[in-house]
This record gives structure tokens, sequence and C-alpha cells, in this order.
């Protein structure tokens, strides 16, 4: 069970957030997110705080979280880990194999145009099938699913998040994505912190438990491995907000 009592802040932190569920409240859908200006000024004086050993690790594109957060952070990992922008601008991607999603891209699309209430994310080399607007569509979407990823082989996964399910190539997840941040400056030697709130959001837990950090769960709605949990976004929000004041105490104006 997870404590809820969080641990004391330390200057040494290296903090991983997640971003939809975590940092702003999940919307309908993803273009309609709001991201609220103190939320800006909040993740700067979290990066000063900590040396700019803070990234957000999300499913989103590299390309939609800049168009949210603007230059807010250097470091960002998008896609659950499949895509990445080191602290010094680097970006790493994977090669490009959206060929090989184009019979699943047709199978989506029209279960999207059969049901009002799914909708298809394309994501280039990941394909993601939201539900979120019918919840009812979840045993039908994941048969869909399923059926096509077994065609796929071992080379893609599925993997399912709040009324999502989104397939995308294996061997990438926002554990991976972590320790990969953690073997380099300015994260390195520094002890991991993540926040998130989604089962994607496991694997990263997992891996910052190996790297002896902590794992704080945004939600009470599920069993999970973090150590911790923080109850809502508005928690999370909070939280993040008393974080900075301790370790650079100045107005957050």
């Amino acid at each position: 069970m997870a404590d809820p009592v969080l641990p004391e802040p330390q200057t040494d932190w290296a903090l991983f957030l997640d971003f939809d569920g975590t940092l702003v409240e999940i919307a309908e859908r993803p273009d309609h997110v709001v991201v609220p200006a103190q939320l800006h000024r909040l993740l700067g004086a979290l990066t000063g705080a900590l040396g700019g050993a803070v990234a957000i690790v999300s499913g989103r594109h590299l390309d939609g979280l800049d168009e949210l957060l603007g230059s807010t952070l250097p470091a960002l990992a998008g896609l659950h880990g499949l895509e990445r922008r080191t602290h010094d601008g680097r970006i790493h991607r994977p090669a490009d194999r959206r060929d090989q999603l184009d019979g699943l891209r047709e199978a989506l699309q029209a279960f999207a145009h059969e049901h009002p209430g799914a909708r298809v994310e394309d994501k280039g080399n990941a394909l993601a099938l939201h539900y979120r607007s019918d919840p009812t569509l979840e045993r039908p979407a994941r048969a869909l699913v399923e059926h096509h990823c077994e065609s796929l082989g071992e080379s893609f996964r599925m993997q399912s998040g709040k009324q999502v399910l989104e397939v995308r190539p294996a061997g990438h997840d926002k554990g991976t994505v972590i320790e990969a941040f953690m073997a380099e400056p300015p994260f390195l030697g520094r002890t991991p912190v993540c926040l998130g709130d989604d089962v994607t959001d496991e694997d990263a837990f997992a891996a910052v438990n190996r790297l002896g950090g902590h794992a704080i769960r945004v939600g009470t709605d599920r069993p999970t491995a973090a150590g911790y949990e923080l109850a809502s976004v508005n928690e999370a929000y909070q939280w993040l907000t008393r974080l900075a004041r301790q370790l650079q105490p100045q107005p957050l104006a």
C-alpha cells in the first residue's frame, strides 16, 4: 500500500513528471487540455532548484509537449519513452516504422468511423485508440487491437491506459527512458523521484524503485508499485509548489 506521507525534499533529487493526469487534468481530447500559466513558473522554479534535473516523461509527442510548455524544460521524453530530448538538446528517435502499422491504422480508423465515441491518435511510430467518450467500447476496442498486435509480432507491444489502448515498438517505456536520463548530467548521481497517474507510469515507478528513488502515484484507483500517493492533480501541484519553495525559497510570482 502506498504511503500518504511523502518523502522529505532533498536538493539531490532528479524529478521525472508525467503530464496528463499528473500536472494537468485529463481532457476529453488531448488537444483540449488546459495548461495553467502558473505551471510554467512552477516547472521553471523546480528546474532552478534542482540544477536542471527535471524532465517531463509523457505519452505525447515531443513537439506536442513543446507546444504546450514552450521552452520551460529542455529535457523531455515523449511517446512513453520512444523519443527523448536530453538536457543539452540532443534528440533520440527510433527509425521510422509507420509503414508496419498500416494495417492496424486502417482497422482503427474503420472502428472509429463505426463508433463515434472512439478516436484514433496517429503518433507516427505509435497508434492510440481513445474511447473516453464511450467507455462501453473497451471490450471491442481491446479485441480489435489485440488481434492486430498478434500479426505485428514481438517487435510491437500494446499498452493500456485510461480509456486508451496504444500500440508502439517494444523495448521502450517510461522506465528505460528514465534510466537513460539518469546516466547523463544533470541527472547523473541524483536520487530519482517520479510522479505519474496511469498504468503506463508503472514502468517508471519500477525503474525508480530499482534506482533507489521515490515513486509517487497521483490517484488512488488501483494497485501500484509506487511507494507514495497523492490523491489528485491538485494535490500533486500543491506538493510540487511546496517542494519548490522548500528547496529554493522564493516567491512563485
